[in-house]
């Protein structure tokens, strides 16, 4: 019997993998290491949130120190395993290093996840290799979301374990969503919600038609529960989320030739799979049903929700969520043996994506750059605000600041304490960051007027001819908006 029969049941494909060139700890060894480039070919790690993370991990040692006045650490269960894997890092190696070791592992363990997975349920299929990590330096990584990014990557570990459902299996998947949960919540109630299907499919095999059906409904009833009891943001553009491949379009529009490519060579390749095994052996298997209920979630559920646990909203479920429906895709893709036109391909828009990434995060980096010199004219921990940021998918440079001020000043706008939703907190006025949310989030837009309890503050701006300029703020002032358009 064959480790696919083994591990997924008589639906799955049964071709025998390919003989490997290299021994497998060699391969993994050198796919791991090119993996891993990303994360130091550049003077920093570009990634949105990034920099509020370990902003936040310096807030927390000035806490630790009695240095904060108004802000607090409080224990929470969940959102808070990256940011205490950065914060013991900051504490033994420092700022740059902490950022590089825990992003590198957090792509490891989602990349090796995602892979070990798709050898579980499909095949283990080394040319999808590139595939996976465009996903995985794509949107959800260029964003910053971390905590999230770590929890999908062990979730995958998690379902490739308990995939069977055998209960050695399922016990030995446990802790892994356990450590998942306290990461991120959304994935393990995602992986659990896979796992539950799973388990009804395989008990009411002639009833998949009606799960699927149902699960369904649920979504949709979801939906209309939570768009009645809170405020909720939808949007029909989220359908383009739903096969994945929208992780890759990371800044300006010419991602999108690698995101309709990498479409089109799973398309080709599920073809080959039905051409191979059938439609109904493929698009009425287990995969494809827990791909086709996961998509039509990243589709129906609103993509923002205002709850009432926390003091600014719960943003970008569906962007995120469909980074689960891409690793999925490709396992469904990996259900066929690729040609040697789509391994060519595969390599090819792995290519074209980096080299885009490469040019993109070395023009922020540059402007990281200016913006370090800029705020070294402002006094020694001065309140620093910054109102320059690109418009896009990604505004790469909003925690810009956050970063550039770590031991040098305090970002006054800095989102993290006064949402409610990590675990450095605001206890109340405070010389630091903003005390609410909302004054956060106006900050961010441009819209703050500014008060005299604020004062000093100073403003990082930018003039028409692109030259940063730090100006101190009077009350009464607004904060502005100014545009960065390189990556435009």
């Amino acid at each position: 019997m064959s480790f696919t029969e083994r591990h997924t049941g008589p639906e799955a494909p049964v071709e025998a993998p390919q003989r490997a060139l290299l021994p497998g700890w060699t391969q993994y060894a050198l796919a791991s290491a090119a993996m891993l480039v990303p994360c130091f070919w550049q003077s920093r790690i570009q990634a949105g949130d990034l920099g509020s993370h370990i902003y936040n991990a310096w807030l927390a040692e000035l806490i630790r120190q009695g240095r904060a006045p108004g802000l607090t650490i409080v224990p929470q269960k969940t959102n808070v395993l990256f940011d205490l894997l950065l914060s013991f890092l900051f504490r033994t190696m420092g700022s740059a290093a902490a950022q590089r070791i825990a992003v590198s592992l957090a792509v490891m363990v989602f990349v090796w996840g995602a892979f070990a997975f798709l050898g579980v349920v499909a095949r283990r299929e080394w040319a999808l290799l590139p595939a996976i990590a465009m996903l995985a330096y794509g949107w959800v990584f260029h964003m910053g979301f971390f905590n999230f990014y770590l929890s999908l990557g062990l979730c995958f570990w998690a379902l490739a374990v308990g995939w069977n459902l055998a209960p050695r299996r399922l016990l030995a998947a446990g802790p892994i969503l356990l450590v998942a949960n306290a990461a991120y919540s959304m994935p393990v109630v995602w992986a659990c919600a896979v796992l539950g299907f799973l388990w009804l499919a395989r008990r009411l095999p002639a009833k998949r038609g009606r799960l699927i059906a149902a699960a369904v409904v649920a979504l949709c009833a979801l939906h209309i529960v939570m768009t009645a009891t809170m405020p909720t943001m939808w949007n029909g553009w989220q359908i383009r989320g739903v096969a994945g491949v929208d992780q890759t379009w990371v800044y300006g529009r010419e991602y999108w030739i690698v995101a309709v490519g990498l479409l089109l060579v799973c398309v080709a390749l599920v073809a080959e799979s039905i051409r191979r095994n059938g439609a109904r052996r493929l698009l009425g298997g287990e995969l494809f049903q827990v791909l086709a209920v996961t998509a039509a979630g990243v589709f129906l559920l609103p993509d923002a929700a205002w709850l009432p646990i926390y003091d600014q909203p719960l943003l970008f479920i569906s962007q995120r969520m469909s980074l689960a429906a891409g690793v999925l895709v490709l396992a469904v893709a990996a259900t066929a043996s690729p040609r040697a036109w789509q391994r060519w391909s595969i390599g090819l828009l792995a290519l074209v994506f980096f080299i885009f990434l490469y040019g993109d995060e070395r023009a922020l980096n540059r402007f990281e750059d200016r913006l370090r010199d800029t705020v070294a004219q402002a006094p020694p921990l001065a309140r620093v605000v910054s109102n320059v940021d690109p418009k896009g998918r990604i505004r790469p440079l909003t925690h810009a600041i956050d970063r550039v001020c770590i031991e040098r000043c305090y970002s006054y706008t800095n989102y993290e304490p006064s949402s409610g939703q990590f675990r450095v907190r605001v206890t109340g006025p405070n010389p630091i960051v903003a005390a609410t949310g909302l004054d956060s989030s106006r900050m961010e837009l441009g819209k703050y007027v500014v008060r005299e309890s604020d004062l000093p503050l100073y403003r990082i701006s930018m003039a028409a001819d692109g030259s940063l300029a730090v100006d101190s703020m009077p009350a009464g002032a607004s904060i502005g908006v100014s545009q960065w358009r390189e990556l435009q």
